[in-house]
């Protein structure tokens, strides 16, 4: 009798505890590789939410395919927006041909970002297209899309994989443009850390699904005791072998900035 009770309880144990198990946090077995695939999206975002507004220093490189360099200095503004997208705003010191240079962006969750740029040698403010989203950013390797704000909402999300990169364990997901018409890319691959949800590498593929661009980001540090931030952004594009880096410095967050410091008219008077 003690033996077949043991065989019938062995038996439900078989059965049960595999399904108890899944139950446990951390494991859903009805979420697909799109539902973790936006769960961790959303989980990177909001452990970025609530700095308010911030500045830093940044120095653009740009070289091509030969190596040959040049260089510019700028200084960048943003500001969260309730409800939407966060606004920011670019203003180029040198060199003496860039100099009073100005991009204003608000990216949107849902519809075409609105983005201006004043030139300060014609004296006027020239509206950038949402059809020029994938155009180059001042000469750079950085398209208009890229420097914009990555809303949830501007795209569709999977889960690939796990994997190990650069010693850091890390999510490995796919996102695809929302704005299928305008974007240049058809997909992104990114590489998250599990610690942090940090971006540690972007893979960018084309409209015909080319590997065209790689983005790897480095030298985050700490701010607030919340908020990572990185030293240094580097993308190469392997269709025509040119590069940029972005070098930032100087962080400082809450300093006070409002929305009348991210409209059409603080483009000409940036300073």
């Amino acid at each position: 009798m003690k033996k077949n009770l043991l065989r019938h309880y062995s038996i439900v144990l078989v059965i049960i505890l595999p399904t108890l198990l899944l139950l446990q946090p951390g494991h859903s077995p009805a979420e697909t590789a799109e539902d973790k695939g936006l769960a961790l999206a959303i989980e990177a975002d909001k452990r970025n939410s609530g700095y308010g507004d911030s500045t830093a220093d940044m120095l653009m490189i740009l070289r091509n395919k030969h190596g040959q360099e040049s260089r510019r200095n700028m200084r960048y503004r943003t500001l969260e927006a309730e409800n939407d997208g966060d606004m920011s705003l670019t203003i180029f010191d040198s060199p003496k041909d860039v100099k009073g240079t100005a991009f204003l962006n608000y990216t949107h969750k849902l519809g075409d970002d609105d983005q201006w740029l004043y030139l300060p040698a014609l004296k006027r403010v020239k509206r950038i297209s949402s059809s020029n989203k994938s155009g180059s950013f001042m000469g750079s390797e950085f398209a208009y899309e890229d420097i914009a704000s990555q809303e949830i909402e501007k795209y569709t999300y999977k889960w690939l994989r796990d994997e190990t990169y650069e010693n850091r364990d890390c999510f490995v997901t796919e996102r695809y443009p929302v704005d299928k018409k305008n974007s240049g890319y058809s997909r992104q691959v990114v590489w998250l850390d599990r610690d942090e949800y940090r971006i540690w590498k972007v893979e960018y593929y084309d409209r015909k699904n080319a590997h065209l661009k790689t983005l790897t980001i480095s030298g985050y540090q700490q701010y607030n005791e919340k908020f990572w931030r990185p030293d240094l952004m580097f993308m190469v594009n392997h269709q025509t072998g040119k590069n940029t880096e972005l070098q930032f410095s100087n962080y400082r967050f809450k300093v006070g900035l409002g929305p009348d410091d991210f409209n059409k008219n603080s483009l000409k008077r940036a300073k």
